[in-house]
């Protein structure tokens, strides 16, 4: 089923372009490097000027092996991480620049969805205070909202409101990734990074998973970027992908094209999506 989700995704390049945003990218990395000291001396390039543009109501995908350098960029992107050099744009304004009050009212703009959200919550927290605990942090939460507020998350993303009251042990693995993508929410962001958001669910609650998401980004504008190694999903989810090797972007894809993919190394990756019906030739990058 996640192959028909390509047909409701928000917005492709060109409809933006009819709208003329294509111009004023909401997120924009230039020449982004992050490099990692060694025991013996020398130093690993993580990331090697790496440069990508994202338009607000886009999906972006991000593809490769273990180690490439996903997970280092997407940090870089939050601010978990600073870079050894290059450029991250925010709005139009360059994001290492802002300090103090406008560094803050910068994070509320872009939130993130881990991989396993059981490692992601605390264990002692309600349901309730685990959405509701980034309006704590910025002070946003007037005493005795809390309950309401995470009921009025709860059922955006499918859940009711009595797991408001529920412990993430409480929960099965899907219904733990709606809670987390609800505490994403909470703060109206413009941008919602995945790192391998789905990777850890059975193929049926993927499913209703990116259904959830098509949804919300259709009403409210979100702007998505997906981390992930399933190449399946990301070709339903995404309007462009961008395929990492080594700690560089070697392709960048329209997401329908993508069997039409030029470099070797991407060609790899799709010929690495198991299929019972085909023999294929091994490739060697």
């Amino acid at each position: 089923m996640l192959t028909q989700l390509n047909k409701e995704v928000v917005m492709t390049k060109d409809s933006l372009a009819s709208k003329g945003e294509v111009g004023t990218p909401i997120l924009e990395v230039k020449s982004l490097c992050k490099t990692f000291p060694l025991p013996n001396g020398g130093l690993l390039e993580a990331c090697k000027g790496v440069s990508w543009s994202l338009w607000r109501g886009e999906s972006l995908g991000i593809v490769g092996e273990s180690g490439c350098g996903k997970s280092t960029l997407m940090k870089m992107v939050m601010r978990m991480l600073e870079p050894t050099s290059g450029e991250i744009y925010l709005d139009g304004v360059r994001m290492e620049k802002r300090t103090g009050k406008e560094a803050r009212e910068q994070r509320r703009k872009i939130q993130m969805v881990f991989q396993d959200s059981s490692q992601a919550f605390d264990p002692r927290m309600t349901v309730a205070d685990i959405i509701c605990e980034p309006l704590y942090n910025f002070g946003l939460l007037k005493r005795g909202e809390a309950t309401n507020i995470a009921i009025r998350y709860l059922e955006m993303v499918g859940l009711d409101g009595s797991f408001a009251n529920r412990y993430p042990h409480e929960m099965s693995g899907g219904q733990r990734q709606r809670v987390a993508i609800a505490r994403a929410l909470v703060l109206e962001p413009d941008i919602i990074l995945f790192d391998e958001a789905t990777s850890a669910l059975d193929v049926s609650v993927q499913d209703s998973i990116a259904k959830l998401l098509v949804k919300l980004q259709k009403e409210k504008n979100l702007t998505y970027i997906f981390v992930a190694h399933d190449i399946a999903f990301i070709r339903s989810m995404c309007h462009r992908v961008l395929v990492m090797y080594y700690g560089e972007v070697v392709e960048e894809v329209a997401a329908k094209q993508l069997t039409k993919a030029k470099h070797p190394y991407t060609q790899k990756l799709l010929r690495a999506v198991f299929e019972v019906t085909r023999e294929r030739q091994r490739i060697v990058i």
